[in-house]
């Protein structure tokens, strides 16, 4: 399955290559509440929790699946500033209703759910559907959705808060070292871009992101099956130390293309025995499979999420998460009536690390 950005007639200018602060602070904390995803960086993530102020570490813990699953829109700017609080004041310059449809996004399977029009901020109907949506991934999220329905500068106060003692818990000290290493990497895809043409550029970015043979559309291998356009507004490339081994695409209606890829080196794999060898890659040869187990990897779901995103009955779903379960390749939790699904990651970097990074992009 492929992502499309449509880019014919794009000025080549308006392909641009930048770093943010915002994005990699996210990246950050996407690593502090997903630590099993980047093993690599799992001594710095227990550092940094170690040393978080209670108060911090409940604030992240209420607002993690902002960053968790999926980025909120604004947390990936298309226009990135040189500090971490001129990108803050850009978010707070979007209204009400764009930052709200963002952080209320849902993500399972290929659907990424906005409420669109109406807004829930002023539809009860709306308002009632993005609560049921909040409810079933979670109590802190549906405690997060009703404050925001509730007061949104409030709230959106507080996530800028949140993010300004992040600056200066953990990331201050660390984004001198990081910009060093993302300024490396734009020189190179900069001056690729300039002397080979976007073809080279974007072979450099990932083996998942490629330009197609008419030049037209970027094609980058993803979960969803999507398109949007870049005519206008053209496509932002945001290189990360602490994203990999995920590829970040904002492709959402009304928001610029951006593209947060990984700079840094995977990390090498355990061996494994044959005998699981052959029974994780016989579990995942089936397609349908392979795209329930690249949909649990953005977090926990439940049966009944996953038929609904996929167009599956529940039956099917619970027979392909038998198979991946056998092979290790699932583990299950109990959360009140629900049951909910995740990867076993630890067994699924076992496999190695281009399929890590190919489920987990």
């Amino acid at each position: 399955m492929t992502l499309r950005i449509d880019i014919g007639g794009l000025p080549s200018e308006r392909l641009r290559f930048a770093v943010s602060p915002l994005a990699e602070l996210t990246a950050m904390l996407h690593v502090l509440a997903e630590p099993g995803h980047h093993p690599r960086l799992a001594g710095w993530a227990g550092d940094v929790r170690a040393g978080l102020r209670p108060e911090l570490a409940e604030r992240l813990r209420e607002a993690e699946f902002l960053w968790r699953s999926s980025r909120a829109d604004f947390l990936v700017p298309a226009r990135p500033r040189p500090t971490l609080a001129e990108e803050l004041d850009e978010v707070d310059r979007i209204d009400d209703e764009t930052y709200v449809t963002a952080a209320l996004v849902t993500t399972c399977g290929s659907n990424r759910i906005h409420f669109g029009a109406p807004s829930p901020l002023t539809d009860a109907t709306a308002r009632e559907r993005a609560l049921d949506l909040a409810q079933a991934r979670g109590a802190l999220q549906e405690a997060f959705a009703e404050r925001l329905l509730a007061d949104p500068a409030a709230v959106r106060a507080r996530v800028r808060q949140t993010l300004e003692q992040c600056a200066e818990a953990f990331f201050d000290a660390a984004w001198t070292g990081v910009a060093v290493r993302l300024a490396t990497d734009l020189r190179l895809k900069s001056d690729l871009l300039e002397h080979q043409g976007i073809g080279a550029a974007l072979a450099s970015v990932s083996g998942a992101v490629a330009l197609a043979p008419d030049g037209n559309r970027i094609i980058v291998d993803k979960l969803q099956d999507n398109a949007t356009a870049a005519r206008g507004t053209g496509v932002t490339f945001l290189p990360s130390v602490f994203g990999r081994p995920h590829l970040v695409v904002i492709h959402a209606p009304g928001w610029q293309p951006v593209v947060q890829y990984p700079v840094a080196e995977a990390s090498p794999s355990e061996p494994v025995s044959l005998e699981t060898v052959t029974r994780r890659l016989e579990a995942l040869a089936h397609p349908v499979r392979l795209r329930l187990l690249r949909t649990l990897a953005r977090g926990p779901h439940t049966t009944g999420e996953l038929a609904d995103a996929w167009g599956l009955s529940p039956p099917e779903v619970s027979r392909h998460l038998a198979v991946l379960r056998r092979a290790g390749l699932l583990t299950t939790r109990r959360q009140g009536r629900y049951v909910r699904y995740t990867v076993d990651l630890p067994g699924l970097t076992a496999l190695g690390a281009d399929l890590l990074a190919a489920v987990l992009r």
